[in-house]
């Protein structure tokens, strides 16, 4: 099934696409981007390998609700609950990066009837001293009005999202920037209440030790937001977890590293799809 739509879900919206068809992967993005990020490489490699694929705006993300008066991580793993069941796809594979990694972990502990296996990239199951504080100065920014100028707002985000190995090369250094540069978002309120989530973040590894649903935890070698120690916590914690590690991938690896990427998302999907 393919198309688009609007869930009214947990007295918001929720815009989403359905592209393919077979077994349903549920894609959760990060903090500040829109679902369709994932088209880009993991959607078709998906839809190749026999899967429907679900791609959604977090509340936060117009064209989704954005909440721009605030909400909570429960909330984020309600919406997803709630989109699962409101499309009839359950029990479905639920892929998740960064914030989308513990939005899914949660779910997967939460709702394990609504989950058939969990993939976790880029992920964390406790704040860091580091993390907490680059939060802070984020939402900082926005508070004070302040607009970095774009090639320097760029340079940023690609020194802390990218491998030291693709920018070790000038002319993929610039394609990327170019990227980065035309695809820049104006922080709007919704975004702002995303990163309002971070605050004061409990320790939830212990509770991690709880779920049972099969599950792969991907690390980013090179990840300076995340790096891969917190993924391998979350892995170790959870009974059922697998761990792989993508060489030469900053925290956007599976835009860096997609083939490998791809690889072990069907790769695992297909082991536990029936």
């Amino acid at each position: 099934m393919s198309g688009s739509g609007v869930a009214h879900v947990n007295e918001i919206e929720i815009a989403y696409e359905r592209t393919g068809t077979g077994p349903a992967v549920v894609m959760v993005m990060g903090s500040g981007s829109p679902g369709r990020v994932w088209k880009a490489n993991q959607v078709p490699a998906l839809v190749k390998a026999g899967y429907e694929v679900v791609t959604f705006d977090n509340r936060g993300i117009a064209p989704s609700s954005e909440c721009a008066d605030g909400f909570t991580l429960d909330d984020m793993v309600a919406d997803t609950a709630s989109l699962i069941e409101s499309l009839g796809i359950a029990p479905a594979f639920v892929v998740g990066t960064s914030l989308g990694a513990r939005i899914t972990q949660e779910l997967a502990l939460a709702r394990p009837d609504l989950v058939r296996g969990a993939v976790m990239m880029a992920t964390y199951g406790r704040t860091t001293v580091l993390q907490e504080t680059f939060s802070v100065g984020e939402r900082a920014l926005y508070d004070n009005g302040v607009e970095l100028p774009p090639e320097y707002e760029a340079a940023i985000t690609a020194e802390l999202n990218l491998s030291a190995h693709t920018l070790a090369d000038d002319r993929t250094t610039r394609d990327w920037l170019d990227v980065m540069m035309f695809s820049q978002q104006k922080m709007t309120p919704g975004m702002r209440a995303q990163l309002g989530i971070h605050t004061n973040e409990p320790n939830r590894l212990d509770a991690y030790r709880r779920i049972a649903v099969p599950s792969l935890v991907v690390g980013f070698s090179d990840d300076r937001r995340l790096p891969v120690e917190l993924a391998r916590e979350v892995a170790d914690a959870i009974p059922t977890a697998e761990y792989a590690q993508v060489e030469k991938a900053g925290h956007f690896g599976y835009l860096e590293q997609p083939a490998e990427v791809n690889r072990l998302l069907v790769d695992f999907l297909g082991r536990h799809r029936d």
